[in-house]
């Protein structure tokens, strides 16, 4: 027998103080999700060295 499949829609009205909170959150995981693809981007182009998830950084 198959499940069934749900979808739920919400809507959220942040205050302000909150407006702020989730800006700075996201602001902060964008800039640390850019960091580390620029820092994976220049060890493709220099060395073509691609880091798996199972591999340790290099030390």
């Amino acid at each position: 027998m198959r499940a069934a499949k749900r979808a739920y829609r919400f809507r959220f009205y942040p205050t302000p103080e909150q407006v702020d909170a989730l800006a700075r959150t996201f602001g902060c995981a964008r800039f640390a999700y850019n960091h580390m693809l620029r820092l994976r981007s220049d060890a493709w182009m220099q060395r073509q060295d691609a880091w798996a998830t199972t591999k340790p950084p290099p030390r």
